[in-house]
């Protein structure tokens, strides 16, 4: 008798577990990943990029979309987006953020070095490309990075070796 009482106690536990695990689960923009993809290329040898980035506010958003442009050029390549862009990184060399650390963490500071080799392209932020998250927006920005001038930078600072 008592165990007919424990399976009908039982019984609705297992299936309101079961009906809440098989329920669709609510997207956020804090758990996808956006990558940088390719826009276009322009003839001094910039390219132009959709980058993404995150930050508590929408203009942090927009200066790590920025370093993430420039960190993606860099170390990365640009394989999405249309054809035209380089699908290889500037620098080649694995490792090489942390063996040329001592640049790098200055290239990338805040108000960093990085600043003079990309710009926003649109000043303004499209619907659809501000995402709220669980710590604060993410951002997709249009910018130009100016490639040449970075493979001309890396060059003269001895991590890569093109000129």
């Amino acid at each position: 008798m008592k165990n007919k009482g424990l399976i009908f106690i039982i019984i609705p536990c297992l299936i309101s577990l079961l009906a809440e695990g098989c329920a669709t689960p609510v997207s956020v923009a804090g758990n996808y990943t956006y990558k940088t993809e390719c826009l276009g290329r322009e003839l001094d040898g910039s390219q132009i990029l959709k980058a993404w980035g995150s930050g508590k506010t929408r203009t942090d958003a927009s200066e790590m979309a920025m370093k993430n442009a420039v960190n993606d050029v860099l170390f990365k390549g640009i394989p999405d987006g249309v054809k035209g862009c380089d699908l290889r990184p500037v620098v080649s060399e694995v490792n090489a953020r942390q063996k040329y650390a001592y640049f790098f963490n200055s290239f990338f500071a805040e108000k960093g070095e990085y600043l003079n080799y990309v710009e926003k392209r649109d000043k303004l932020i499209h619907e659809g490309d501000l995402k709220q998250t669980r710590s604060g927006m993410t951002a997709g920005i249009i910018v130009r990075v100016n490639v040449e001038k970075l493979k001309e930078k890396m060059a003269i600072e001895g991590i890569v070796k093109y000129y």
